[in-house]
């Protein structure tokens, strides 16, 4: 896998994230646990994508 096909693959998932957060946030029965587990999710492949394009 080229290293720009991974970032797509990467920033898709971020999007979808991104997307389970907002979700959540406007659930009623999500816990803030699940919450939070979303949001570092989300930031470590922040933190994947930033690395590995600055690299």
């Amino acid at each position: 896998m080229s290293l720009s096909s991974h970032l797509e693959e990467l920033k898709k998932k971020h999007s979808a994230l991104s997307t389970a957060v907002e979700d959540a946030l406007r659930a009623p029965g999500a816990s803030d646990f699940e919450i939070a587990e979303l949001k570092k999710q989300k930031l470590r492949l922040k933190e994947q994508i930033t690395r590995l394009s600055t690299g």
